[in-house]
C-alpha cells in the first residue's frame, strides 16, 4: 500500500477518534454551546392562573437554579380531575407522560394519597406548616399516614355576595351575620305579584338545579350544625343523622316556608345579573362573573351567616399544590412549590393576576392576612379564613352530583331522611371504590 495513503487513512482515524471523545465528553449535544445533559425539567400543571401571571417567579427561580426548567401549563378545569388522576395511573404503569407539579382540591386528598409524594419533613416541619397557613390546610391535606400532602397558594370559600342597592331599598345597612336574622332579611327583601310569583328574589338557598353552588351551601350547614359527616377512613359518609337532616329541612325550607326563592326561576347568577336577586352564595371569584357579565350591579361580599351563638365555622374551598409519586424530580418539585408559598412571591403573584382580573388569589398565608382584609372583595376570605374547613369527599364531583339530587328529591316531596339516606349509599359504594 502507498504510504502515503497509509498516513492519510491514519489522519483520518485519529480525526475521527477524537470526534468521538469530544462527542462523549460533551454528551453528544452541542446546543449553540450550551450542555443540558443534567437540567431537571419540571411540569407543572397550573389551572387558574395564565401563564403570564407566572411567568415572572419562573424566570426568577430558574435565574437561582440554573439547572432548573420549569414548563407551566394552563389546564383546562373541565375533566381536570379525571385527567389527573389517570394520567398519574399510567405513567406508573406505561410511563405515559405525566406532571411533576399539580392542583389539588382540598376535598380531593383520600382519592390522591396513594399516588402522591408526601411534603419531606426536612423542607417544611408539620409544625411550620400549621403555623404558616390556617388550619384547614393541615386538616385538609394531612393523610392518613400523618404526612402532608399539598402546600396552598391560596385560600378561598363559600361567601355571601348582596346587591347593595336592594338592601338600601329595604333599609338594610348591613347583611345579616346569623341565620336568624338571614330568614328576616331574605323574606323582607322578596317581592311577589298578585299571582305570588317572585318578581325579587330575597336569596337563593332551597333548590338545586337554579342555584349554581347548593352542594356547597348543604355542606355549610352540614359542618355548621357539628357531626361526624366521614369517618376517620375516608370511606364511610353518615348523612342518616339527625343533624344532616335538620340541615337540608333547612336548607329547602326557602323554597317551601320562607319562599325567598323558587325552583321556577332562571339561575341564581343570572338572576343576580338582572338584579332580582338581593343575596347569592357563591366563592370569591363569582365576582369575576358579575363584573365582566353585570358591571351595573353594585355588590358587596360578606362573611356566611352564624348560628346564633355558636363559634363561626365557614366553608373553605381551595387549592394546593401537590407532587405525583410519579416524578423523577421529587425534591425540586417541592422546593418549587415551596419558593412560591414564600410571602414575597405569593404577594407577586397576587399583583400580577390583579393586571388581568380584579383581584388574584387570595393569600392562604396566616402572616399575609392584613394584606387582603380590608380589600372589597377578598376581605371576607381572609375575615372568615381562620375559621374555615371542610372534608375529605375525595370524589367532590360525585358527591355533589348526590347532595343536589337530595335537595331536588325533596323539593318534589320526598322525605329528607330518605332522600340523604339514598344519597348515603351511593357515595359509599362509590367511595369504596376510590378510596385506598
Amino acid at each position: 500500500m502507498n504510504k502515503n495513503l497509509i498516513f492519510i487513512i491514519g489522519g483520518v482515524l485519529v480525526v475521527i477518534i477524537i470526534g468521538i471523545v469530544i462527542f462523549a465528553l460533551t454528551g453528544g449535544n452541542n446546543n449553540n454551546g450550551n450542555n443540558n445533559q443534567n437540567q431537571v425539567v419540571l411540569t407543572y400543571w397550573g389551572l387558574w392562573e395564565p401563564e403570564s401571571v407566572m411567568q415572572s417567579l419562573i424566570q426568577k427561580y430558574e435565574a437561582q437554579n440554573p439547572g432548573v426548567k420549569i414548563q407551566y401549563v394552563q389546564k383546562p378545569f373541565t375533566q381536570y380531575d379525571a385527567n389527573l388522576y389517570t394520567r398519574i395511573q399510567l405513567n406508573a404503569v406505561d410511563n405515559t407522560p405525566a406532571p411533576d407539579i399539580v392542583r389539588l382540591n382540598n376535598t380531593w386528598l383520600s382519592k390522591y394519597q396513594t399516588l402522591l409524594s408526601p411534603l419531606p419533613n426536612d423542607k417544611m416541619s408539620p409544625n411550620t406548616y400549621a403555623s404558616t397557613f390556617y388550619p384547614t390546610a393541615i386538616k385538609d391535606y394531612t393523610g392518613t399516614d400523618g404526612r402532608i400532602y399539598a402546600v396552598p397558594l391560596e385560600i378561598d370559600g363559600l361567601t355571601m355576595f348582596y346587591n347593595k342597592k336592594l338592601l338600601t331599598a329595604a333599609g338594610i345597612t348591613t347583611p345579616p351575620t346569623d341565620w336568624d336574622t338571614f330568614i328576616e332579611v331574605s323574606k323582607k327583601l322578596t317581592k311577589k305579584d298578585s299571582k305570588g310569583k317572585i318578581t325579587q328574589a330575597g336569596a337563593a338557598l332551597g333548590s338545586s338545579k337554579n342555584i349554581m353552588h347548593s352542594a356547597d351551601i348543604l355542606n355549610l350547614l352540614f359542618l355548621q350544625n357539628s357531626f361526624e359527616i366521614i369517618d376517620s377512613s375516608n370511606k364511610v359518609v353518615n348523612l342518616e343523622s339527625t343533624r344532616a337532616v335538620s340541615a337540608l329541612d333547612f336548607y329547602t325550607s326557602f323554597t317551601s316556608t320562607h319562599n325567598t326563592w323558587s325552583t321556577e326561576l332562571g339561575n341564581d347568577l343570572e338572576v343576580f345579573y338582572s338584579g332580582k336577586l338581593a343575596i347569592m352564595f357563591a366563592p370569591s371569584w363569582r365576582a369575576f362573573d358579575i363584573i365582566n357579565s353585570a358591571p351595573n350591579i353594585e355588590f358587596g361580599v360578606a362573611p356566611v351567616p352564624q348560628l346564633p351563638g355558636n363559634t363561626p365555622v365557614n366553608y373553605a374551598m381551595y387549592w394546593g399544590e401537590a407532587v405525583p409519586a410519579t416524578s423523577k424530580y421529587k425534591e425540586q418539585a417541592w422546593d418549587f412549590i415551596l419558593y412560591l408559598s414564600r410571602a414575597e412571591n405569593m404577594k407577586e403573584m397576587y399583583s400580577n393576576s390583579s393586571q388581568i382580573r380584579a383581584f388574584g388569589e387570595p393569600y392562604s398565608r396566616v402572616d399575609l392576612n392584613s394584606e387582603l382584609l380590608n380589600q372589597p372583595y377578598v376581605g371576607a376570605i381572609m375575615e372568615m379564613a381562620p375559621t374555615m374547613t371542610a372534608w375529605k369527599m375525595g370524589e367532590q364531583g360525585y358527591v355533589e352530583e348526590n347532595l343536589r339530587t337530595a335537595i331536588n328529591q325533596v323539593n318534589n316531596g320526598a322525605k329528607a331522611d330518605e332522600a340523604l339516606r339514598e344519597a348515603q349509599t351511593r357515595i359509599n359504594t362509590k367511595l369504596s371504590e376510590v378510596v385506598k
